[in-house]
């Protein structure tokens, strides 16, 4: 398990407890390893393993979750940068080492490019796990007051006492904290007086337990609190869950990346402006192009459609005139008739297929996606699935979500000062 590594995703959790020791290989340079939820090196796996079906289907009900709250982002509600991540973090998928405070103590963190800022869970918390960071041992933390200026960039900031408080309501559920600061080492590198969100007090099932690291575009995300280190560059290579005993890299910083790589250009959505949006152009099944409706694949800042790459989600999304010609004309390649359902999965084989390629096609850049981005499989080989869905059918379903499946063993580089987004073919594991 020796790759160079790298990160991308959402989540916080102290980790002295509960690392398989071979999976303590230590970070270096301004590269993190990146580990799979489900992987040997996670203490997020399930205490009792799930069935292909199960988990296949468990995936897929949270990535429906995390659909409609990016779609909800982009619809122009309630745009907050600190907690951001609810729908997501029920359902990490990739998750980094960070040190926090002074002693160092070691947090899994789960990284997300489709959120800003950070949050964990910290001592005295009402209803936070029972692995939180203890603010009283670093000599190095600080909260902050209600004059600072970071105090207008979290969600309902209110003043209890010196400190800056947010508060942030969603279903059944809430969190509080005080907005705060510490020393951050990402790798080796040191990142003093980062700031984030240090939870007091959590309601509700849906709370993520353990916090979230964003890295969005936002004021309070790490490319924005590491401009002068990293200049807002970073990529990521993710392994794939078929592969639970590998881990992937973060790669933070320009030094490092890939020379040789096909780029695409960023898009700006004033409606979320911290969410990683290209230009799709077009789709191929095989050779052919498929007939879209150009509405279903055009950007929109008005109404916020478009296309993402997202690290959270973690079946591609397209919206549903997208998806049905891309999945007829998968079909039609397939030539197979039996074409059988599994929970939200429409075009699945009882019996082995021959799939085509499929190729995202963006300005000026083309990803071509072969059959392991492309498909899943049942542990016993029985069933067979088109690893894509259609977006949720609701008002706000105007996002194509390109997800970590379909990004796995793939480098993406996302070069913000040069607003442009690279891809490459690298085995991640």
């Amino acid at each position: 398990m020796k790759t160079q590594i790298f990160c991308l995703v959402f989540l916080f959790i102290s980790v002295a407890q509960g690392l398989n020791p071979k999976c303590d290989t230590q970070d270096h340079g301004s590269t993190l390893q990146v580990f799979h939820i489900y992987s040997q090196c996670s203490p997020f796996k399930p205490s009792k393993p799930l069935s292909w079906e199960e988990d296949m289907l468990s995936m897929l009900a949270k990535d429906q979750a995390r659909l409609q709250y990016l779609s909800s982002l982009v619809a122009g509600k309630s745009v907050v940068p600190v907690a951001s991540g609810r729908q997501i973090v029920q359902s990490p998928t990739y998750i980094v080492r960070a040190k926090i405070g002074t002693p160092p103590q070691t947090m899994l963190m789960a990284m997300d490019t489709s959120n800003d800022a950070a949050w964990i869970p910290c001592n005295g918390c009402i209803g936070c796990s029972s692995k939180v960071f203890n603010t009283a041992k670093s000599t190095t933390f600080n909260t902050l007051g209600c004059h600072a200026a970071q105090c207008k960039q979290v969600p309902n900031p209110t003043c209890g006492g010196s400190a800056c408080v947010f508060n942030m309501t969603y279903g059944s559920s809430s969190i509080a904290g005080n907005l705060s600061r510490d020393t951050v080492v990402l790798a080796t590198d040191p990142i003093p007086s980062y700031t984030f969100g240090c939870l007091q007090k959590t309601t509700g099932k849906s709370v993520p337990q353990q916090g979230l690291l964003g890295l969005g575009r936002g004021p309070l995300s790490l490319l924005s609190q590491t401009q002068h280190l990293y200049k807002s560059t970073f990529s990521y290579c993710l392994p794939s869950f078929r592969s639970p005993n590998f881990s992937g890299s973060l790669r933070l910083g320009p030094k490092g990346q890939p020379i040789r790589i096909k780029y695409t250009q960023l898009l700006k959505n004033p409606r979320r402006p911290s969410l990683y949006f290209v230009n799709l152009i077009g789709i191929r099944v095989g050779r052919r192009v498929v007939d879209i409706p150009p509405k279903a694949l055009a950007f929109n800042p008005s109404t916020g459609a478009g296309t993402i790459f997202d690290s959270g989600t973690v079946f591609t999304r397209l919206v549903e005139p997208a998806y049905v010609a891309v999945r007829n004309a998968f079909r039609r390649r397939v030539k197979v008739a039996n074409v059988t359902s599994l929970g939200g999965f429409d075009t699945c084989y009882t019996v082995p297929i021959v799939a085509p390629t499929i190729t995202f096609m963006f300005t000026g850049m083309n990803v071509t996606l072969p059959q392991e981005n492309l498909l899943i499989h049942s542990t016993a080989g029985g069933i067979t699935c088109l690893a894509m869905a259609s977006a949720p059918d609701n008002v706000n379903s105007v996002l194509n979500v390109i997800a970590n499946m379909q990004q796995q063993n793939h480098r993406v580089l996302f070069d913000v000062p040069n607003s442009r987004l690279g891809v490459a073919r690298e085995r991640c594991t």
